[in-house]
């Protein structure tokens, strides 16, 4: 990585692990932290939890696993354009999504939800980014020296997008930047907007093909009508997958050309010479004016049309019941919980709770609720 800028993450500018290592052989720090995520438990369960469509929904819906695969090649050609460190950013993707609940954003809120009713010490709630760091940090049992994965402190730090002041004075280090306000490194910021990318564009491919939303829609969204226009025009007979197909490659390819266009004129602008300067300086990693504002009215369109459909509200609703029922059961007998969690439950009974069922799969949520409250299941 000779040719890595002189503001991006290297080896040598890192902040290193929390137990110290020795040094890998014939690989990266960077890539040392993107392997042990790829062979960790959560990631693996990240192929059974909803994108959008819950999983038994179709096989060919995008999920949690496909969409940080996908975040991770877009952020990965990001990142080599601008000469940033490519394997911490693929590490990043990998694991950014790590602790999502089951059943999407309605998971989210319907546990978020169940944990505000807590006055705890951590300050309560539910919030997937800070989950993902306890996976991380603390919930993985792979090694003999230490709890989690021991990740590179930018590793960690890129996995924390947000987080409010309270919670960030109970995490340390890679906290303090939200009470500074001070970014992350560019590689953290790329791999924000490569997350918006990557689900903006491919919840318009699940949408169509699901039939929640139509062609006829999204001829009023300019980020979806000027691409598709250019696919009519080069290939005026084409239909069905491959137009859609066609239109959304290039709405990636658009969105992708300009975030690095802007960011390079804000590098330039700000000429940072380290690290440390990119973290003193506003927001480097940016979408132009005009593309932020497609950008916009796209996630309005899919929030109004697909997220708010109600075949989507119907799922989701159910998965809110679903949340709900399983952390009152639990909370009521915690003795119901598998003996591990049991053990963390006597010292913190609601966050033993949350951390059990953030970890489920969408179908393994669905046959757990089963098991405790349909007569005749075991």
């Amino acid at each position: 990585m000779s040719d890595l800028a002189c503001y991006a993450v290297s080896i040598e500018n890192s902040r290193g692990r929390a137990v110290a290592e020795p040094a890998p052989v014939e690989r990266s720090e960077f890539q040392r932290d993107r392997d042990r995520i790829v062979h960790s438990s959560a990631f693996r369960r990240l192929e059974y939890k909803t994108q959008v469509f819950v999983n038994h929904e179709g096989d060919l819906f995008r999920t949690r696993l496909t969409h940080s695969i996908e975040v991770a090649q877009i952020a990965r050609g990001i990142a080599r354009a601008l000469h940033l460190n490519e394997d911490l950013v693929e590490a990043i993707s990998l694991a950014h999504d790590l602790g999502h609940t089951p059943f999407g954003h309605a998971g989210q809120d319907a546990l978020n939800e169940c944990m505000q009713k807590h006055d705890e010490s951590d300050g309560g709630g539910f919030e997937h980014n800070l989950q993902s760091l306890r996976i991380v940090d603390l919930l993985e049992e792979n090694y003999g020296d230490f709890n989690g994965l021991n990740l590179c402190f930018e590793t960690r730090e890129g996995i924390l997008k947000h987080c409010s002041p309270q919670k960030a004075r109970g995490l340390g280090e890679v906290g303090r930047r939200f009470l500074e306000n001070h970014r992350p490194s560019l590689e953290a910021q790329i791999c924000n907007l490569a997350d918006a990318i990557a689900y903006n564009n491919h919840d318009i491919d699940d949408g169509l093909r699901s039939g929640l939303i139509s062609l006829e829609q999204l001829a009023g969204v300019e980020a979806f009508a000027q691409p598709s226009e250019e696919v009519l025009r080069k290939h005026p007979e084409i239909a069905g997958r491959r137009r859609i197909h066609e239109t959304i490659r290039r709405m990636i390819n658009a969105q992708v050309i300009d975030l690095i266009s802007e960011t390079r004129r804000n590098i330039a602008c700000e000429n940072p010479q380290s690290l440390d300067a990119v973290r003193t300086a506003p927001p480097l990693a940016a979408f132009s004016t005009a593309m932020h504002a497609q950008q916009r009215a796209l996630k309005i369109f899919l929030r109004d049309n697909l997220y708010r459909h109600y075949q989507v509200l119907r799922m989701t609703n159910k998965a809110r019941r679903i949340i709900g029922d399983l952390f009152g059961a639990f909370i009521e007998s915690p003795d119901l919980l598998p003996p591990q969690y049991q053990a963390m439950a006597r010292e913190n009974c609601h966050r033993a709770v949350a951390d059990y069922i953030a970890g489920m799969t969408d179908r393994y949520a669905i046959r757990e609720h089963r098991r405790l409250f349909a007569v005749g299941e075991i």
